[in-house]
């Protein structure tokens, strides 16, 4: 198989893993599909379910942490964990990282589930898939791909 061949495959299987947590009630720092998640712990929930482990601990934080510290932990975590992609490869599996403002630090992330939609755990409800209006288009700070499971 490719890598391009493994990368489309495993694309695939990140769109339904992220699928399969629509409908987890929002849950500020949790992680576990069904039970609760914020957004983080939306994709945490994901990288484990493909690749067994997380990359890093987050520890605790804030729902405000983004701006409390004004350092772009979100953007630079994914940076260091994830295969960064051109902003406008808005494709099905990929990550986005989302600011509010442009003058703050990200803290929203999402997975794409086509160009046009993408699937996120949103505060005061829950794991939904939301169409990627424009609204959303202009808050993208990164885009990411999970990095591929080894090969043994």
């Amino acid at each position: 198989m490719t890598e391009f061949e493994r990368d489309a495959e495993f694309a695939r299987a990140v769109v339904a893993e992220a699928l399969s947590w629509v409908g987890t009630p929002y849950r500020h720092q949790a992680s576990r599909k069904g039970v609760g998640c914020d957004c983080l712990g939306l994709l945490r929930g994901v990288w484990r379910a493909l690749l067994d482990s997380e990359p890093e601990d987050p520890g605790p934080y804030d729902a405000d942490w983004a701006e409390a510290g004004r350092e772009d932990r979100l953007l630079q975590a994914a940076g260091r964990h994830c295969r960064r992609r051109p902003l406008q490869e808005l494709t099905a599996g990929n990550i986005i990282v989302l600011r509010w403002r442009p003058h703050l630090p990200a803290k929203h992330v999402g997975i794409l589930t086509s160009a046009e939609s993408f699937v996120h755990a949103y505060q005061g409800s829950a794991v939904i898939v939301s169409a990627l209006v424009p609204q959303w288009r202009r808050r993208i700070a990164g885009v990411f791909a999970l990095p591929l499971p080894t090969t043994e």
